[in-house]
């Protein structure tokens, strides 16, 4: 019984000859434990990709960072992440709240490497879990279905450049986003960050823009 194939995937891998490849591949590579490899990758990085469902069906993708080790192994079967502050739409929350099932990519632009994860997600905005991250708005807990290393010779060789300034730490307050001293969000945006906007003057569109297509670190 696999635990990542059905009938379609079958029909498709018989179509192109690699059923037993699939079978070999699942049988090496699937694995149902966090192993100290994976956790020693897992917890090297600064970002990963966050796969989940909406109330139609449709599934989703949105990019999470934060400083390396932000996503802690707990244990073999458990891992941990923050949600900080956001555009306020709440899309990856509600999306985990509704449907738990969700798909994390973690991927090495530099070495390469990459392994995907599927796993049972469950919202928390406990003190305990909140107070191991500075500012998060909730922590997720996640437990894992299956995780498998994919093949890395497609992943592009990339290096970071410098990290987000907007991640907060403890030594210093966090910086506003450039998008919230735009002028069209004052009157739904928190009065806490209103009153930030106002502080620090308020920016154009068409400056906020420019900004984002020229690459500019602080936007």
């Amino acid at each position: 019984m696999s635990r990542l194939f059905g009938e379609t995937h079958r029909r498709v891998q018989d179509q192109q000859g690699t059923r037993k490849l699939a079978d070999r591949i699942e049988e090496i590579a699937c694995k149902t434990e966090i192993d100290e490899d994976a956790k020693g990758f897992i917890e090297s990085l600064d970002m990963f990709f966050l796969s989940t469902v909406d109330h139609q069906g449709r599934p989703t993708v949105s990019y999470k960072g934060g400083f390396t080790g932000f996503v802690r192994v707990v244990d073999d079967k458990t891992l941990i992440f923050p949600i900080y502050n956001g555009n306020g739409m709440q899309l990856s929350v509600g999306n985990m709240v509704e449907n738990a099932d969700i798909g994390m990519l973690f991927i090495s632009f530099e070495r390469p490497h990459r392994i995907r994860l599927q796993g049972v997600s469950e919202v928390s905005n406990e003190p305990a879990l909140l107070a191991l991250y500075q500012e998060a708005e909730f922590v997720v807990k996640v437990t894992l279905s299956e995780l498998w290393q994919n093949c890395p010779r497609y992943i592009h060789r990339y290096t970071r450049d410098s990290q987000s300034r907007y991640v907060p730490v403890a030594e210093c307050q966090t910086p506003l986003a450039e998008w919230k001293r735009l002028e069209f969000v004052q009157d739904v945006i928190s009065a806490e960050d209103a009153e930030k906007a106002q502080a620090a003057g308020f920016i154009q569109v068409e400056d906020w823009v420019a900004k984002i297509k020229a690459g500019a670190p602080d936007v």
